[in-house]
């Protein structure tokens, strides 16, 4: 079953359940998702692949983290709450995502066979990490066991 049959099928079940967040959450989700594929006809071609499907999903959570943060800031609690609720459900489709001592092992592996030493190394380690990591870490933990793994 591919992403967006299961996304399909959710959205079912979220409508015979009556679950308000869950059918919000993949509606937004299913208009990004049309919106890339609007965009992708630009160059030819319709339908997005499973890893496009992915990368839109990722996205779409790290708009919410970054929301999540912003009305943290602002004191709006109940936008917060929103937010988390939309997120959970996202992470559902989402890998499963790597701890910080995995990270920092990923990254170590990459600094030590790059032979990196010093912040002018960062762009070279960060592309490679974030091309190993990819789907398995947000950018801005890969960023932090990069900066301190370059700093040591």
């Amino acid at each position: 079953m591919t992403l967006r049959e299961r996304l399909a099928a959710d959205l079912k079940d979220a409508l015979r359940a009556r679950d308000e967040v869950r059918l919000r959450s993949i509606r937004a989700l299913n208009a990004a998702l049309q919106s890339a594929e609007i965009a992708r006809r630009v160059d030819g071609t319709a339908t997005l692949s499973d890893d496009e499907v992915l990368a839109v999903v990722q996205k779409q959570a790290k708009q919410r983290r970054e929301s999540i943060a912003q009305f943290e800031t602002a004191g709006r609690a109940d936008l917060v709450a929103t937010e988390q609720e939309e997120l959970a459900v996202l992470e559902a489709y989402l890998p499963q995502q790597l701890s910080d001592e995995q990270i920092q092992a990923v990254v170590a592996e990459i600094v030590r066979d790059a032979g990196a030493a010093g912040p002018q190394a960062m762009g070279k380690v960060m592309g490679a990490a974030m091309a190993r990591l990819r789907g398995q870490a947000d950018g801005s933990r890969v960023q932090a066991a990069v900066k301190a793994a370059l700093a040591a």
